[in-house]
């Protein structure tokens, strides 16, 4: 699967939660995208985390500077 961005995970898993909350859907229905939903969310959560370690990494400049270093991304998830 391609990577996905983090909008399009984020707007994926709000529909999933509109689904699921409007009651509408049968048990098999539900479990499907809730299971479609916890795969967004963990998208989201996963570039989210990423983004995190890029801006500490920005903010760790002691001389005032700022500069882009690479990190190792866990794409397990």
């Amino acid at each position: 699967m391609a990577a996905e961005k983090f909008e399009t995970s984020l707007k994926k898993l709000e529909e999933a939660v509109e689904r699921l909350e409007s009651g509408e859907l049968s048990l098999d229905d539900s479990l499907k995208v809730f299971e479609d939903g916890v795969k967004h969310a963990a998208i989201c959560s996963r570039k989210l985390n990423e983004a995190e370690k890029r801006v500490e990494l920005l903010l760790k400049q002691r001389d005032g500077s700022f500069s882009r270093e690479e990190f190792a991304v866990d794409d397990t998830l």
